[in-house]
């Protein structure tokens, strides 16, 4: 009349295994401070394996906390659109992808815990990230050693390819994107004489990126009166902004993340600065909209994505993008759905020649690696592909200017011709 124990038992388990499978999809995919799902037993399992619940796994090691969280924010943005896009589409030939986050947080350190629990805990066949560059100094060796590819999606540093063999990036140099803006700044003003350069000396993006806009200030003919520096963690520029504005500049560069650079543009024209403004790829976001509101206005920024441009895949990830935030997408979400596009893509290239069901993992992520570097890729940043070191060759760069409303709460980046 009744079953026995171990029968009820065993139904139980099977009634209720597939809904903790799914929660444990669920917690990996969305936290990087919970467990992840351990999708391997061995650096040797097959991909069969990894697959088998989650899909074929993808890390993603993006700053979701400190203050390089507000262009980290944009990019799991971009991560997650990717995904859902991919796999509606057929995911790897029939196999879907799954992402894995991991939170870098805002340091180096963050960032190495991040590559090594995407590595050897949830055994990923390749990294998106890190969101910094002074992060990928750190991190990406850790990848190289393990022989895991990695693909920046946002670091633009001199020498991140150049890390090592399994280190590419969808993000384009600082060195061939930052000029733009200093040269459209000089349309805006022909009769710009002096510069003024802001730097945040403790970030290696910055300190790159500073490089290339001192060295296109002098490439300009122009006159650099000063060179101020600071840390990304300040909140008072009243010196080195009191120090510039004696120069009397005609035009102010800033290279900075988010936060500090929205306080830096902000203080500045609350002294009284009136000239022009061009900032780097660290204020390349609308989320310092709400740190320096209706005085962002006029900063000119180059762009290495714009949302009009006119090819399927942007259009369809435009649409998404809107659909999902109700405004035009940015450059670093357009980045990190490129970095999954390319890993989608190179994938399939390897699936078509070996199956990946039946590739141990060190010998997917070696032949993931070499595909990589040899496609070509339609993208939402134009025709990509890449040089043999992992660099990224782009056709289309632009430069856009930031426009706000009068009350300072919404602003755009308009596109400049």
């Amino acid at each position: 009349m009744f079953r026995s124990y171990n029968s009820a038992k065993k139904n139980i388990v099977t009634l209720i295994l597939p809904f903790l499978l799914t929660l444990g999809l669920v917690v990996a995919c969305n936290s990087g401070s919970q467990t992840p799902t351990n999708t391997a037993s061995s650096p040797n399992s097959t991909a069969t394996a990894q697959a088998s619940v989650e899909g074929i796994p993808i890390g993603a090691a993006i700053a979701q906390t400190s203050n390089t969280a507000l262009i980290g924010q944009e990019q799991v943005i971009g991560l997650q659109i990717a995904e859902k896009f991919f796999n509606q589409q057929g995911g790897v030939n029939g196999t879907p992808i799954k992402l894995i986050l991991q939170d870098t947080a805002g340091d180096e350190q963050g960032a190495i815990n991040a590559f090594n629990t995407l590595i050897n805990q949830d055994k990923v066949v390749a990294i998106i990230g890190p969101t910094s560059s002074q992060q990928a100094f750190a991190a990406d060796p850790v990848a190289e050693r393990a022989q895991v590819p990695v693909l920046a999606p946002s670091n633009t540093a001199k020498g991140i390819p150049q890390i090592g063999k399994y280190i590419s990036r969808v993000s384009a140099p600082i060195a061939i994107v930052a000029p733009n803006a200093v040269r459209e700044a000089l349309k805006l003003n022909p009769k710009i004489k002096k510069v003024a350069v802001f730097y945040a000396q403790n970030n290696a993006f910055s300190k790159s990126e500073t490089e290339i806009f001192q060295q296109t200030v002098k490439d300009q003919k122009l006159d650099l009166v000063t060179v101020q520096k600071f840390q990304t963690t300040d909140t008072d520029f009243q010196t080195q902004a009191t120090n510039a504005m004696n120069l009397k500049p005609d035009l102010i560069i800033i290279s900075s993340w988010t936060s500090d650079g929205g306080n830096l543009v902000k203080q500045l024209r609350e002294l009284g600065y009136q000239g022009l403004i061009v900032g780097g790829n660290g204020l390349n976001t609308s989320n310092v909209f709400p740190i320096c509101q209706k005085l962002c206005d006029g900063i000119i920024i180059a762009q290495a994505y714009s949302p009009a441009l006119d090819n399927p895949i942007n259009k369809s990830f435009r649409e998404a993008y809107m659909t999902k935030n109700k405004k035009e997408p940015p450059q670093f979400s357009a980045q990190a759905f490129a970095g999954v596009q390319v890993l989608v893509e190179a994938l399939k290239s390897v699936d078509n020649q070996t199956k990946i069901s039946t590739l141990p993992l060190d010998q997917l992520r070696s032949k993931l690696n070499e595909e990589i570097v040899k496609g070509t890729y339609e993208t939402p940043l134009g025709k990509i592909a890449f040089d043999p070191e992992g660099e990224v060759k782009q056709e289309q760069f632009f430069v856009a200017q930031i426009k706000m409303d009068a009350d300072g709460k919404k602003g755009t980046f308009a596109f400049l011709k």
